[in-house]
């Protein structure tokens, strides 16, 4: 991004008013040449001066293309960019990206704190969610899907802040996670049987760890003719060979307090949709009861995500989130989760930006009190010859004798 040394902000902001005021028809219906042409005159007509370069004058008429044209105003190159994976904005002057697992700061700027709320605002609008200093946190996503987390400046100190996890263009397989290292050959061989068969799986890890991706690599295994709900706090998933699906997406209150649908409305709403899976995109709360009592009452072949550095902390969290819902014992809290869950699969982030299933490991059985798990594969020695306890569902399906006798 070319930055300019002789045009202060005020000189930008004052130039973009100018040209919004000689413009005599519709920037929606305008075509990017049209305003380039129009951007450029008003530049070389009107602003250059003798003390700026060609330079200057170039990143001049590029700045206020992007304002009066792109959807990300200065962050539009950044969003083009397929090399970047992440862009974190703390406040006007700082805005960091990440590349390949490095995280690297970009010389580009805001004009002003205004302009940056004013564009957390356009990206909640565009999904009907509201940020303001009364609802001062919001999660969005773009027309390309990439998700969106915002912050108002009431309560962030450096703020606004704004960070966007783009996804790629092309959605990830099994095949991708083989040849970088994500997963060896044995350890997807071992997930493609077991989501095929119907077993309810449950993915945990850390922040930026791939939950997610590992979400829609799985979901590719759905086999095509089945009947799927999706239910996500932002829609994030890339799901497409599957035709009969249904999508819902929760939704914020209003200023009033009212229209509020949260994840446990949704996966209740989805039990009367004749499921045959459900993908919950991630489990924070109080939903989780309603997502492991939709395990345990057929829905076989669910797929979720939740937080924790560990399985064991994964299973302890369920825990903790059931009991936000329901005021059961511990005991058949514990008994619920290992009835409803089958498989979990644990993902984390090395040192070196990568990311890597970590731990493969099935719910046995509820034994003195703590949730037991029966270890199938790990990264650092792969699969370790323990057998599959729980069979039946992959008795049942269609797999192979083969593939029955590798798990």
């Amino acid at each position: 991004m070319v930055l300019m040394s002789n045009y202060s902000k005020e000189d930008v902001k004052e130039y973009i008013r100018n040209i919004r005021l000689l413009l005599t028809e519709s920037v929606e219906e305008m075509t990017d040449e049209r305003a380039l042409d129009i951007i450029e005159e008003y530049v070389f007509s009107q602003v250059r001066s003798s003390s700026c370069s060609f330079r200057d004058n170039t990143a001049l008429i590029e700045r206020l293309f992007l304002s009066l044209r792109c959807e990300m105003d200065i962050l539009q190159p950044l969003i083009d960019d397929r090399s970047i994976s992440e862009i974190m904005v703390n406040g006007p002057d700082n805005i960091f990206v990440e590349r390949e697992g490095v995280i690297t700061q970009v010389p580009a700027s805001f004009d002003s704190v205004e302009d940056l709320q004013e564009l957390i605002r356009r990206i909640a609008g565009r999904v009907h969610r509201e940020i303001n200093e009364l609802n001062p946190i919001v999660d969005a996503r773009l027309s390309d899907g990439s998700r969106v987390n915002a912050v108002y400046g009431n309560i962030a100190l450096n703020g606004p802040i704004l960070t966007i996890r783009k996804f790629p263009e092309r959605v990830m397989t099994m095949g991708d996670f083989i040849r970088n290292g994500t997963i060896s050959l044995e350890g997807a061989r071992i997930l493609r049987i077991l989501v095929r068969c119907g077993y309810n799986c449950f993915v945990s890890g850390g922040t930026s760890s791939g939950k997610t991706t590992m979400l829609n690599v799985l979901a590719q295994l759905i086999p095509p003719g089945e009947r799927v709900i999706v239910i996500e706090d932002s829609a994030e998933l890339q799901i497409n060979q599957i035709s009969n699906i249904v999508r819902m997406e929760c939704r914020s209150p209003n200023t009033s307090g009212r229209g509020q649908v949260d994840m446990t409305h949704l996966v209740r709403a989805s039990l009367r949709m004749r499921p045959d899976r459900i993908i919950v995109g991630e489990v924070r709360g109080g939903e989780v009861f309603d997502m492991i009592n939709a395990m345990n009452t057929g829905h076989a072949g669910s797929l979720s995500t939740g937080h924790a550095n560990s399985i064991t902390g994964m299973l302890k969290r369920l825990e903790a989130m059931f009991m936000q819902a329901v005021d059961f014992p511990v005991d058949a809290i514990r008994a619920q989760i290992g009835e409803g869950i089958d498989i979990m699969i644990h993902m984390s982030r090395m040192r070196d930006g990568s990311r890597r299933v970590v731990e493969i490991a099935e719910l046995a059985e509820v034994q003195n009190g703590q949730i037991r798990t029966n270890c199938l594969y790990r990264a650092d020695g792969g699969l370790t010859g323990k057998k599959l306890l729980h069979r039946e569902k992959l008795l049942i399906g269609d797999v192979s004798e083969d593939e029955v006798n590798s798990i």
